[in-house]
């Protein structure tokens, strides 16, 4: 523990940030329907927040470059506190619109500035334990926050102001916990023909993963609203939905250095749309039906975007950890931006279940391109794979800190 004593204050900003990102997702979508918003225009809302991540994850370098890490973060902290305090003064959805897409660049450089400055920070021996201490921060972070809601309810000023609160203070580590503001990561090359090149199956099942998982975080809390969930119940199940998104990550990660990846892959989607398929029909269960489900749901739906990325690594070569996780991070945000547009409008046209079976629809097509792609090119063998990495979609820069250097950094 030791070792990555240093980072404890970049950790403890990233876990007010993650809490806070967590938060904002579910709140929007609830105080949306409370203030009159249509169940597609709060998709609409959920889509521009990732349209601006992706531009922030894309760009934020030339920042980090042009001014370094501490006042970079400084910027961006400032602007998306202001932006969240601007949903609660001013209730407009054009605005909104705007200032989710720019609160979305705002966490996505924060991510960016964060995972730049601990990969710089921790040595090999060290680069584990700092992941799984960061993941578990995720976690912690993202799920607790979901009870903020029913501790402060969805109306008025509160919870705003405390987001707000939460953003703000993720400066006071930051600012005073380490002056070392390292060099500014090389500026991301987006190469999407050369990645796709690599693996297409990677590429799609990373826009597989953000149709799916943006549509369940941002469409989800509108499904539990309209099948008569409590806040305190709506919480739970989100929550829920990210508690299982870690259950079987190792394993399934483990089933896959060892079996053909495509294999995990075709498992655990067929597993995911089984799940879908069962919370389509249980629209009139009660509470602990759809908490168990969820549950299921998420354990074979979440890991999916890192057995992706795992099988694109598989052929990546030296040094293409980053270049690889910038194209997946491209292909999800594609998908990420749709799943919201698409989920919302099927839950305005034909009703509650509308949501997860849009997600059957989704895994089946991409269980239908994984046979396909498995007809069409041999698994590379195991000696030349690369190890599983649960990977957070946060920044591309969490590719090349969760990954430590070795045989499957050799060019292949």
């Amino acid at each position: 523990m030791t070792s990555i004593r240093p980072l404890l204050p970049l950790l403890l900003a990233a876990g007010i940030l993650l809490a806070g990102n967590g938060l904002q997702g579910t709140l929007i979508a609830l105080r949306g329907q409370e203030e009159g918003f249509s169940t597609g225009l709060i998709g609409v809302i959920g889509a521009a927040y990732f349209a601006g991540f992706f531009l922030g994850c894309m760009t934020i370098t030339q920042m980090l470059r042009a001014v370094g890490h501490i006042r970079c973060f400084a910027a961006l902290a400032a602007l998306a506190a202001s932006g969240t305090l601007t949903l609660v003064l001013f209730v407009d959805p054009i605005l909104w619109i705007v200032v989710r897409f720019i609160i979305g660049f705002c966490f996505a450089g924060l991510f960016t500035v964060m995972e730049s400055w601990i990969n710089s920070s921790v040595g090999n021996d060290a680069r584990g334990r700092a992941t799984a201490v960061y993941r578990v921060i995720d976690l912690v972070g993202t799920t607790l926050s979901q009870f903020m809601i029913p501790l402060f309810g969805t109306q008025g000023f509160t919870i705003f102001g405390v987001m707000a609160i939460m953003i703000t203070l993720s400066l006071v580590p930051v600012s005073l916990g380490d002056r070392s503001n390292p060099k500014p990561p090389v500026e991301l090359k987006l190469d999407l023909k050369s990645v796709w090149l690599i693996s297409p199956l990677a590429c799609i099942g990373s826009a597989v993963a953000g149709l799916a998982n943006s549509a369940f975080r941002l469409v989800g809390p509108l499904y539990a609203q309209s099948i008569g969930m409590s806040v305190g119940e709506i919480a739970t199940f989100i929550s829920l939905g990210v508690i299982g998104g870690v259950v079987l990550q190792y394993p399934l990660g483990a089933l896959s250095d060892r079996w053909d990846r495509r294999k995990t892959l075709l498992l655990t989607s067929a597993a995911a749309m089984v799940a879908a398929l069962a919370l389509a029909m249980a629209t009139d269960s009660g509470s602990l039906i759809h908490f168990a489900l969820i549950l299921i749901f998420s354990a074979f739906a979440m890991p999916i975007y890192s057995l992706a990325a795992a099988h694109g690594n598989d052929n990546a070569g030296e040094g293409g950890y980053v270049k690889v996780a910038a194209a997946l991070m491209f292909f999800y945000a594609i998908g990420a931006v749709i799943g919201p547009l698409a989920s919302s409008a099927l839950l305005t046209q034909f009703g509650n279940s509308a949501l997860f079976f849009y997600l059957v629809g989704v895994y089946a097509l991409f269980i239908c391109v994984t046979l396909y792609r498995m007809r069409v090119r041999a698994a590379p063998p195991r000696t030349e794979r690369g190890r599983f990495t649960a990977l957070l979609r946060t920044s591309p820069f969490f590719a090349k800190l969760a990954h430590k250097p070795g045989k499957a950094d050799r060019p292949k």
